[in-house]
């Protein structure tokens, strides 16, 4: 396992791979973590990505819809009814879009860092 070249957490992140390998899959179903890479073995059990990924999904979709309405408020002056049918379905299409790959790009990051609860650097 030494002479495995590292996977960049970033890389497995946006793949939704193993954080180890970068080859076994990380998820079973939509956001639910597979209990160990199928191809190295890795343990997921102490994986817990927390709030995170929802927190950076939040701000990211958040700056995007905020400044595509006001640009589209500026430029066009549409009724309130069309900015609901314009904004709802793409906030909900980008933050559905974005969860699995920031979870996964969580977990891998933790996993490069060897994050482990209660532990401090000394």
């Amino acid at each position: 396992m030494t002479d495995r070249v590292p996977v960049s957490p970033y890389v497995a992140g946006l793949r939704g791979a193993c954080p180890r390998c970068g080859e076994g899959k990380l998820f079973k179903g939509f956001l639910g973590v597979q209990d160990r890479c199928g191809f190295c073995g890795l343990s997921f059990d102490q994986v817990d990505s927390g709030d995170g990924p929802a927190v950076f999904v939040m701000f990211i979709v958040g700056f995007i819809v905020v400044a595509a309405a006001l640009f589209v408020e500026v430029s066009y002056a549409p009724p309130l009814w069309a900015h609901m049918a314009l904004w709802f379905p793409l906030t909900a299409a980008l933050s559905g879009l974005m969860l699995r790959p920031m979870k996964a790009t969580m977990i891998a990051l933790q996993y490069h860092h060897k994050a482990a609860e209660g532990v401090l650097d000394e």
